[in-house]
């Protein structure tokens, strides 16, 4: 595990109840708001606790699904403020431009169906927020399906960490393994669409060119 998580669940240990639930809503919001925060492997503790009885399962399930719902809207609605100004070479470097690109891609031809996988895409939940917010996609189907993503995802976590018990940290290193695999298929698809684009504009000039 890494240091920031080790900290945090061993904060969490020995926390009351109250400020443990309260803690799994803050991370599971601010998760999306600031990648590094591990959001994923605070849930999976949480079920971990709920298994040994310290916690309410349903309400981490509910805690972590409204945090992480909640840290969606918030981006989208910078996307929505900022628009295309986010992607201005110039400014704001330290956001990640080439995924913002591929999730305004993904977006383009998935839709809310993006939105709806969105917690599935280890590493592009905060470009996908954005993205949809600078689309200006309409904020009532943005919200169903934002929550509907955290909810389902939320529940694999949980219930992962519920029945996995001591061994609870062994699901992180599978969640690093499948969002390495996300990238990679990422950056493939864009290379994909950009060549075909590419491509579709040279085929008229070439077809000019025969007839003539």
């Amino acid at each position: 595990m890494g240091e920031l998580l080790v900290d945090l669940v061993a904060w969490m240990s020995d926390l009351p109840q109250g400020w443990i639930y309260f803690l799994i809503l803050l991370v599971a919001y601010g998760e999306n708001v600031l990648p590094p925060i591990p959001g994923d492997m605070i849930v999976v503790f949480g079920g971990y606790l709920a298994g040994l009885g310290r916690l309410d399962v349903t309400m981490v399930v509910l805690l972590s699904t409204l945090g992480g719902a909640a840290g969606f809207m918030s981006m989208y609605g910078i996307g929505s403020k900022l628009g295309t100004a986010i992607l201005t070479p110039d400014r704001f470097r330290w956001l990640p431009k080439k995924r913002m690109l591929a999730a305004r891609a993904y977006l383009a031809r998935w839709g809310y169906g993006l939105v709806a996988a969105n917690r599935f895409l280890s590493g592009l939940r905060s470009v996908i927020s954005l993205s949809v917010g600078m689309a200006h996609k309409p904020i009532g189907p943005t919200i169903f399906w934002a929550t509907v993503s955290a909810l389902v995802w939320t529940i694999l976590l949980t219930v992962a960490g519920f029945y996995i018990g001591e061994n609870w940290e062994v699901v992180g290193e599978y969640l690093r393994g499948y969002g390495e695999v996300v990238v990679i298929l990422m950056v493939v698809f864009v290379g994909v669409q950009l060549t075909r684009f590419w491509l579709n504009r040279q085929i008229p000039e070439d077809a000019v060119g025969d007839e003539s």
